[in-house]
């Protein structure tokens, strides 16, 4: 159980391990640390170990729980994480090697960014779109209803330069937004002066233990979801999914948040999956074997250099490509690049990667929508 009330919808086999126990689930082979170079959190008595293994059938969905039901969370989510958090050993390799942002080089290819806004798609009951307004924030069109996924339409976030491309879609040409989802509380995916912009009665769809955040903002329709619950509005089904990941949004509460991607079901079927942030892992085949099916994946492709810090919490190019195939999906739409500045990469090259991956694993070019900041498709039905 994750709650400290009954919960009957998070089952042992679909919990993560805790990275302190001997039969956690690696995300990948890694190379051996000293015990001074990461920290590993506490083991749960509430997180039973991942006993089931990648092979273990797929448990049903859950039944939707209550729109805005107000529940009791653990204190913290630490034992979900499925790599250690870095240690002193590991800061201190950091400081010495810096390389947190691209030099001059890396940047020469801001003004090739591509940008290309345009007017969203005309769409129905029946139709799915979606459009890049840039980063991790999308503009998704489904079963009538109009999400706005992790919303970041500020120029600034802190601790990060201002973004190298203008948001892709003008906030006064949205429609009505009808639901948001966020996928964890890091500065980049909540965004406090965006979320401001929004009547306080949108319905929003929030991790475990950040319901809170949002009521001391007077939202009113929070619903808080632990990693495979899930909850449906206007007969759209918004399914909480595992992330590789962590959340902070200050010095005081780490991991108090949980962290994860939606998975988005319109009655009729269509499905789009959002990944949020995320490093690669077991989770994605899981995800898959649970939702099959998936339409289109939204994947995020950048922030990654240096590997050795930061290939725990997020995808590589190559890595986002093989996680679309994990996943089942039809389709994979990169994101998570050309906005922020936040490593080391060139600005340019999670795009040449990823369409370099996408043709090497010999997968069909007009499946891979890599769209510029701006762009919008429509999903065929």
């Amino acid at each position: 159980m994750t709650q400290q009330s009954e919960s009957t919808t998070t089952t042992q086999e679909d919990i993560a391990a805790p990275v302190s126990s001997p039969g956690a689930v690696s995300a990948r082979p890694s190379p051996p640390a000293s015990a001074e170079s990461l920290v590993a959190p506490p083991e749960s008595p509430t997180q039973p170990p991942d006993a089931a293994g990648p092979l273990a059938p797929p448990a049903p969905l859950a039944p939707p729980r209550p729109l805005g039901e107000r529940r009791l969370w653990p204190r913290s989510f630490v034992n979900r994480l499925t790599a250690p958090l870095p240690g002193l050993r590991s800061f201190a390799r950091f400081a010495r090697e810096g390389a947190v942002r691209p030099g001059p080089e890396g940047l020469a290819d801001i003004p090739r960014l591509p940008f290309a806004p345009g007017p969203l798609p005309r769409v129905d009951a029946h139709t799915v779109a979606v459009s890049w307004a840039g980063h991790a924030s999308w503009v998704v069109r489904i079963g009538g209803l109009t999400v706005l996924t992790d919303p970041v339409w500020s120029r600034r976030i802190i601790g990060t330069p201002a973004r190298i491309t203008p948001v892709g879609v003008a906030w006064s040409a949205l429609p009505r937004v009808d639901a948001v989802v966020i996928s964890h509380n890091h500065y980049d995916h909540l965004d406090a002066p965006t979320l401001r912009r929004l009547p306080r009665d949108t319905p929003v769809f929030v991790p475990a233990g950040l319901a809170r955040w949002f009521r001391r903002r007077r939202f009113t329709r929070v619903t808080e979801l632990d990693w495979w619950e899930a909850a449906e509005l206007d007969g759209v089904r918004f399914d909480f999914v595992p992330a590789h990941h962590w959340s902070k949004r200050s010095l005081v509460d780490t991991c108090r948040t949980l962290w994860g991607g939606w998975v988005l079901t319109a009655p009729d079927g269509q499905r789009v999956y959002f990944a949020g942030d995320t490093g690669y892992g077991h989770w994605f085949s899981r995800i898959g074997a649970r939702h099959p099916g998936i339409d289109l994946a939204l994947l995020p492709i950048g922030a990654y250099d240096p590997r050795w810090w930061l290939s725990d919490v997020h995808c590589d190019p190559e890595e986002a490509v093989q996680a679309a195939v994990d996943l089942g999906a039809r389709r994979m739409a990169p994101m998570h690049w050309g906005t922020f500045v936040l490593s080391a990469e060139p600005v340019l090259e999670p795009l040449t990667r990823v369409r370099a991956a996408w043709e090497k694993a010999g997968l069909d070019r007009d499946d891979l929508w890599d769209l510029p900041v701006g762009g919008s498709r429509v999903l065929a039905v």
